[in-house]
C-alpha cells in the first residue's frame, strides 16, 4: 500500500459507534456475522481485518500472553451472573474481585503495589484483602527516597507548596524495587498521569491499574464524561492550559 493510500484512511474512531449502539442495541463488532449487518465506513473490523487477525493469533498459542488473554476472557464471564427467567445479566464482582480472580487463575502469588503517597490507607486495606486471599502483597510508595523536586530542575513555584520540602515521585524506582522482589504482577494505586506510564514501562511484571488518580472526583475520572456533569461541559468550551500568547 502506498503512502498516499495510507494517508487517505479514515482515523480510528470507534467512539462513533456509540450512536449505533443506542439506536440498534448492538454494533457491527458485536453482531453475529450471519446477521448481515453492514459495517460503518470507519470500522477497523473491516479496514484492518488482517492486522486484527494476526493479533488474535497471539492468544491461541501456549505462551504467557495467550494464557493471560484466555484467563481474562474467563474472568469477564465470571463477573456476570444470569437473571433467572430473563435474558438479562447482572454484574456481581467489583474490580478488586475481578483482579483477585485473575491473579488466582493465573497462579500468581507475589503482587506488587505501586502506590501514591495519598492513598496509603487504601493500599493498606488492599494489602489486608490480598493477604486474606492467600496472596503476598508488596508495596512501594511513589515518594520513596525523599528527593526534592528541585533535583528535577523545577523551580520553587512549580511545587504545590513553594518554599517547602516537596519530594518528587520516582516511578522508575518503584518498578525496579518490585522487579528486584520478583513480583508476579504489579498494581497501580493512584499514580499521577505520566508517572503511571513510566512505572508500566519499567515494570518487568504485567501491570494493571486498580485506582486511577482524580483528585476532584474521588478517583472516579469517568464522572467527568457524563453529559450532565459540570466538568464535561466546561472542558468542551475552555482550554485546560492556555497558549503562552494568551496569558
Amino acid at each position: 500500500m502506498s503512502s498516499s493510500q495510507k494517508e487517505k484512511k479514515a482515523p480510528l474512531s470507534c467512539n462513533r459507534c456509540g450512536a449505533v449502539w443506542k439506536k440498534s442495541g448492538t454494533t457491527y463488532c458485536w453482531s453475529n456475522p450471519e446477521a448481515g449487518m453492514n459495517a460503518p465506513g470507519y470500522c477497523p473490523s473491516e479496514e484492518e481485518a488482517q492486522l486484527i487477525e494476526e493479533s488474535f493469533r497471539a492468544y491461541t498459542g501456549n505462551d504467557e500472553d495467550a494464557r493471560l488473554a484466555r484467563v481474562a476472557a474467563e474472568v469477564e464471564g465470571l463477573c456476570y451472573q444470569p437473571v433467572p427467567g430473563s435474558e438479562a445479566v447482572n454484574a456481581r464482582w467489583t474490580r478488586v474481585e475481578d483482579t483477585i480472580a485473575l491473579i488466582k487463575l493465573m497462579g500468581w502469588k507475589k503482587i506488587g503495589i505501586a502506590t501514591c503517597i495519598g492513598l496509603l490507607d487504601e493500599t493498606d486495606r488492599l494489602s489486608e484483602i490480598l493477604n486474606a486471599q492467600g496472596l503476598e502483597p508488596l508495596s512501594v510508595c511513589c515518594k520513596a527516597g525523599r528527593i526534592d523536586k528541585l533535583e528535577l530542575g523545577l523551580e520553587e513555584d512549580d511545587k504545590i507548596r513553594p518554599g517547602t520540602f516537596e519530594p518528587a515521585c520516582n516511578p522508575i524506582a518503584q518498578a525496579k524495587l518490585l522487579n528486584r522482589s520478583g513480583t508476579d504482577m504489579n498494581l497501580i494505586i493512584g499514580l499521577c498521569v505520566g508517572h503511571d506510564m513510566l512505572f508500566s514501562k519499567y515494570s518487568q511484571a504485567p501491570v494493571s491499574t486498580l485506582v486511577v488518580k482524580d483528585r476532584v472526583t474521588g478517583h472516579n475520572p469517568v464522572a467527568v464524561l457524563y453529559g450532565q456533569n459540570f466538568y464535561y461541559k466546561r472542558l468542551q468550551k475552555q482550554p485546560v492550559l492556555k497558549d503562552k500568547d494568551e496569558e
